[in-house]
């Protein structure tokens, strides 16, 4: 269906919703590689004013992908509730936009919400907004979710401990997690990203970080972010399994070129809940996710990266996450080029994970070589932290010595609590007082000694 406007003498065609959709995207240098970024400023302008005017029904009648031939697509129309709509089903992208900022729209209204919105729905009305809009409705939105601590209630702002290591060597891996519970983090999770492949690895590290968990009686959880299948492998031989962890999609193609696809998560999932390890919850998945993916897959079906994401965090609320995480600025600058488009984007993705349900955190981060530094991810953390994201990475040093990029560091985490007066998980900050390394939601003087002084053995 296609989409037509006349602007100062000038005709402008939209051939369809994914055209329009993609041409009101705000700029980055994916939708430019794809070939399907706005030529001028003034298009976009004009595609979004258009935008603006599109029946929310629209995207319900008229899917991005066609369900017939992609799974994803049938599982976000299989799981729209219309009773969660009918409150919206008469607005436009820009009546749900002033509906989301009305002051009278308040928490409770955007989670009865959550399920009614499409992710398109959801892609669509971030366009139309400022970076301060998309602050103001993400505050809104607590998700909150546990296993061995509560995450994402107000207030509170957690932290992944990323303890990396070039050769998976078990004392680089202690060392960096003690490093960071000395400095308050690992309330999300500590997560391991092996430099092996296979079952090995996961076993492996699954039994390093539950031995310290349970040694320690650490309210907190471990997960190694392995392939799925080798996660299923070491379950099945014993392994004492926290989260299951998976980077995913939003098109079956790309799921595909994962190795993954709703079966096998669905089978992942079942699995994680049977071991129930949990104590105060069962949320038992973490995924990752990233815009440009699927564009980086030949699997985008022409659609804007953005729009791709937002469907990603559609599938993700199937499983009822602990954790959602978008790696915004990772992939590198042929998707995201330079701080401001890795800032725009991280917002984008907060925004939309949160208004669909979901506990998003994000790895504010860069490569090397892509047009930003570390001020760019100061000023992204600190919007993030406005907005009430549940959780960031904490690396040693801000460069995780595998991966080789940057990213946020302990003490970027600890700066944050204290500007904004935030607190750990509940449960997690009863233990740091317990050891000596937080008092009052504040880390104590010296924070490091007591944790390792009084527990010596805790250091490899």
């Amino acid at each position: 269906m296609p989409y037509r406007v006349t602007y100062r003498g000038q005709s402008y065609t939209f051939a369809d919703l994914a055209t329009l959709l993609a041409k009101a995207s705000p700029f980055r240098s994916g939708d430019v590689l794809a070939g399907i970024a706005a030529d001028s400023a003034v298009e976009r302008a004009v595609a979004q004013s258009v935008l603006a005017d599109v029946a929310l029904t629209d995207f319900i009648e008229h899917p991005l992908i066609a369900p017939e031939s992609d799974e994803v697509s049938r599982y976000l129309l299989e799981s729209h509730r219309p009773e969660a709509f009918a409150t919206v089903a008469h607005l436009t992208v820009g009546g749900l936009r002033d509906h989301l900022l009305d002051e009278a729209t308040g928490s409770v209204e955007l989670s009865a919400l959550a399920w009614g919105l499409t992710p398109e729905m959801v892609a669509a009305v971030s366009k139309l907004m400022r970076n301060q809009d998309l602050i103001a409705v993400a505050r809104k939105c607590h998700v909150v979710t546990s296993f061995r601590n509560t995450l994402g209630l107000p207030g509170h702002f957690a932290t992944r401990i990323q303890p990396n290591h070039p050769t998976d060597d078990p004392r680089g891996i202690l060392a960096s997690t003690v490093d960071g519970l000395s400095l308050g983090a690992g309330d999300a999770v500590i997560g391991v990203n092996p430099a092996g492949d296979g079952p090995e690895p996961v076993i492996a590290v699954s039994h390093l970080l539950a031995e310290l968990i349970e040694r320690y009686r650490i309210p907190t959880q471990s997960c190694v972010l392995a392939h799925v299948r080798h996660t299923l492998t070491a379950i099945e031989a014993g392994a004492p399994v926290d989260l299951v962890f998976q980077s995913i999609g939003g098109s079956e193609a790309l799921n595909r070129g994962f190795g993954i696809d709703i079966a096998l998560l669905d089978e992942a999932y079942a699995a994680g809940l049977s071991l129930e390890r949990g104590t105060v919850g069962q949320n038992v998945m973490y995924f990752e996710t990233g815009q440009g993916s699927a564009l980086s897959a030949g699997a985008h079906h022409g659609i804007d990266q953005q729009t791709m994401e937002a469907r990603t965090y559609g599938l993700a609320r199937r499983y009822e996450p602990l954790l959602v995480n978008s790696v915004v600025g990772f992939i590198g600058p042929e998707y995201l080029y330079d701080g401001k488009q890795i800032i725009r984007a991280g917002l984008e993705d907060h925004f939309c994970g949160k208004l669909l349900g979901l506990p998003m955190g994000v790895d504010v981060c860069h490569t090397n070589h892509a047009e930003a530094d570390s001020d760019d991810m100061d000023t992204l953390l600190t919007l993030l932290g406005v907005a009430g994201v549940n959780y960031v990475m904490g690396v040693p040093g801000t460069d995780d010595v595998m991966l080789g990029y940057q990213s946020t560091s302990f003490h970027d985490a600890v700066y944050l609590r204290e500007v904004l007066d935030l607190r750990p998980a509940p449960e997690f900050e009863v233990w740091l007082e317990s050891m000596g390394v937080m008092q009052g939601g504040r880390l104590t003087p010296d924070s490091s000694q007591p944790l390792l002084e009084g527990h010596r053995e805790l250091a490899p």
